[in-house]
């Protein structure tokens, strides 16, 4: 089991592939999938589905290049479809590229298996309307997408954010997770729950 990290796309957006055996989940694929594509040819693991923790356009700018290289099905959650009418969603802004159009198939909050690991999918709205956690516990890790970064957190300044609702999310749901869970997100160094605890300013107070 374990996690590999690629930085792609205009915004070096973190890109996960997570691999347990011969079976691997990629998750936010913000940009041209070539070094992701390469991996799985290289190593033999074959591809189960694709992920995404939201979508802005710089998690979602290769989905449609990897779905179509690998026949694979893109998850999403229902709940952020709306921003695909907005510039941060289907691409456009500031001269960033526009997404190529996908289907994805609605994915929410749950417990449950993939690749062989168990998977509590958790609902963290705040950055995005259907922002979503994905928390693997044999891994003691959490893809957070642009929920929460190392001593800070995500933006609520775009369209359908929302500052209280961040901060709850990620109090109700990450700060209930074990202290010494690893957090991925979407930019930047992973993290911990019990170091953003103990030391990320916006939360200030709350202690393991």
């Amino acid at each position: 089991m374990e996690i590999k990290i690629f930085p792609l796309g205009p915004l070096e957006t973190n890109c996960f592939v997570i691999v347990n055996e011969n079976k691997a989940l990629v998750i936010d694929p913000g940009g041209d999938p070539t070094p992701v594509l390469s991996y799985l040819k290289k190593t033999g693991v074959e591809l189960d589905r694709i992920l995404n923790t939201h979508l802005h356009f710089d998690h979602i700018l290769g989905n449609r290049a990897l779905a179509d290289a690998t026949g694979k099905s893109i998850y999403a959650s229902n709940d952020d479809l709306v921003l695909m009418d907005t510039q941060v969603g289907r691409g456009g802004l500031m001269g960033f590229p526009e997404v190529p159009h996908f289907e994805s198939e609605h994915i929410g909050e749950g417990e449950t298996e993939l690749i062989g690991l168990e998977c509590n999918i958790y609902s963290t709205p705040g950055h995005t309307p259907g922002s979503l956690t994905f928390h693997f516990p044999a891994l003691k890790s959490a893809i957070v997408g642009d929920l929460i970064f190392r001593r800070s957190i995500g933006r609520t300044d775009f369209p359908y954010g929302d500052t209280e609702q961040l901060l709850n999310s990620v109090k109700e749901k990450i700060f209930t997770l074990p202290a010494e869970t690893e957090l991925f997100a979407g930019h930047g160094p992973s993290t911990s729950v019990g170091d953003e605890m103990n030391h990320n300013p916006y939360f200030s107070g709350v202690h393991i």
